[in-house]
């Protein structure tokens, strides 16, 4: 199997390219080599490596950003989506793109379901809504839900609310931390080895939450990242309202992974996912 891996230098897609170089022949492209948002190259390059999968971690994050330059968002996360679908679908290709938990409005009880009507709040959040409805122009494509990513390097500043925290704790830093943000942070490793597995059963094409089990504040993780790693728990409080961000962000989002669970594809607890993360190096 060859999979073409777009995006391979973030978090998410180097994670990708480890899990996948076991099974197969890894193309891993990061954003100077293959610049999704440029339609004619991305059709160029996918027909001239002619991937059996294509994995797109290629993504704008940067939310506050996106309120006031919607362009660039749209860009990378929908029409950069689109155009690998239409190559994937092209070169007879599967894909596979992540999406996130932006896309629900916060506004939930219990956790999200793929059934549930998406009500994103934001211009990234819509963005990436679009990305989801744009990968289906592959015939054969998987949209995986992925929320509040952490990983492990050696190299580089801590990114991301999760890695964030846990560096601070480590400097015995005062850490401000969310009481009223509900997520289910992912472990990238849990969600590679889900995503291979979904590959090798063959799932419907269509929308998967590929999370790991439970969902905390990020108080609690707070907590338990303190716990694990033997530092005392220096914990501010803060709340969305307080917080003065640009863009609106869901309260409510953890992601339900029953539908997964119920094809045999199980992702362990958050708890289980922090503990092995923080014994191999500092998150990112």
């Amino acid at each position: 199997m060859k999979v073409l891996v777009a995006g391979a230098r973030g978090r998410l897609g180097s994670g990708m390219a480890r899990e996948f170089r076991s099974r197969g022949n890894v193309v891993a492209l990061g954003r100077a080599d293959l610049d999704i948002t440029d339609d004619a190259r991305v059709l160029k390059r996918i027909t001239a490596e002619s991937p059996d999968l294509i994995i797109n971690c290629a993504a704008y994050t940067a939310v506050d950003a996106a309120q006031n330059d919607p362009l660039s968002a749209l860009h990378v996360n929908a029409f950069g989506v689109r155009a690998l679908a239409r190559a994937a679908a092209a070169v007879d290709a599967t894909l596979v793109h992540y999406g996130s938990d932006f896309v629900f409005d916060g506004r939930a009880n219990r956790p999200y379901v793929e059934s549930d009507r998406p009500n994103p709040q934001s211009v990234y959040a819509m963005s990436k809504l679009l990305g989801e409805w744009f990968a289906a122009d592959a015939p054969r494509h998987y949209v995986l839900r992925v929320e509040s990513l952490f990983s492990q390097t050696g190299d580089g500043p801590a990114t991301g609310s999760a890695a964030t925290i846990v560096a601070r704790l480590r400097a015995g830093e005062e850490v401000p931390v969310f009481v009223d943000r509900t997520v289910t942070p992912t472990y990238v490793v849990d969600a590679a080895a889900a995503t291979a597995a979904i590959i090798e059963r063959k799932l419907p094409s269509g929308v998967y939450h590929c999370v790991n089990s439970g969902h905390c504040t990020w108080w609690e993780f707070a907590e338990e990242a303190a716990r694990v790693i033997g530092k005392p728990a220096r914990l501010t409080p803060i709340t969305l309202d307080n917080a003065s961000l640009l863009a609106p962000r869901p309260k409510y989002c953890a992601l339900s992974n029953e539908t997964l669970a119920g094809f045999g594809v199980t992702l362990p607890h958050w708890r289980d996912a922090l503990r092995r993360s923080l014994t191999v190096g500092p998150l990112v």
